[in-house]
C-alpha cells in the first residue's frame, strides 16, 4: 500500500511541474489536449506576398477539402486527419505527417518538421459541405 501511494505522489509532483499545467506557454505545442475537429469547408493555403505585388501566393497544389469524421480531400487523394489541442496532424493519405498549428476558428500555420512555424497559412474559403463533385 505505500509503494503505491508513493508511486501516486510521484505522478502528480511530476504532473503539477508539467508547463501545460502551470499554463505557460513554451512556444511549441506538444500537439496534446482535447480532441476536436475544424470547420468542414475548402482550405487555401498562401505564403505572404509583397507590396510591389499580391498580398499573398498561393502554394500550388496545398488546398484541401476538411469533411465530415475527420476526413480530408486534396488534389491527391483523401484521408484522415487529427485535431489535438491546436494541432492538426493529418494521419493518412497523400498529406500523412504534415502538421499545421490552429491560430483561429478558420485557419490553420503549417509547422516545419523541427516543430517550428512557418510562413504558409491555410485559410477556409467557405463552409461547403464535404462531397465529392
Amino acid at each position: 500500500m505505500r509503494y503505491i501511494l508513493t508511486l501516486t505522489a510521484i505522478a502528480a509532483a511530476v504532473a503539477a511541474t508539467s508547463p501545460q499545467v502551470r499554463g505557460q506557454d513554451t512556444g511549441q505545442s506538444t500537439g496534446g489536449g482535447m480532441l476536436s475537429t475544424m470547420p468542414q469547408g475548402n482550405y487555401e493555403c498562401a505564403l505572404p506576398g509583397d507590396a510591389a505585388s499580391a498580398a499573398y501566393d498561393v502554394v500550388p497544389g496545398g488546398e484541401f477539402r476538411l469533411g465530415a469524421a475527420s476526413s480530408y480531400i486534396s488534389p491527391k487523394g483523401t484521408g484522415v486527419y487529427l485535431l489535438r489541442g491546436d494541432v492538426l496532424t493529418f494521419t493518412r493519405g497523400p498529406k500523412k505527417g504534415e502538421r499545421y498549428r490552429r491560430i483561429g476558428a478558420n485557419q490553420l500555420q503549417k509547422i516545419d518538421a523541427n516543430g517550428g512555424r512557418t510562413k504558409v497559412l491555410c485559410t477556409r474559403l467557405g463552409a461547403n459541405r464535404f462531397s465529392e463533385d
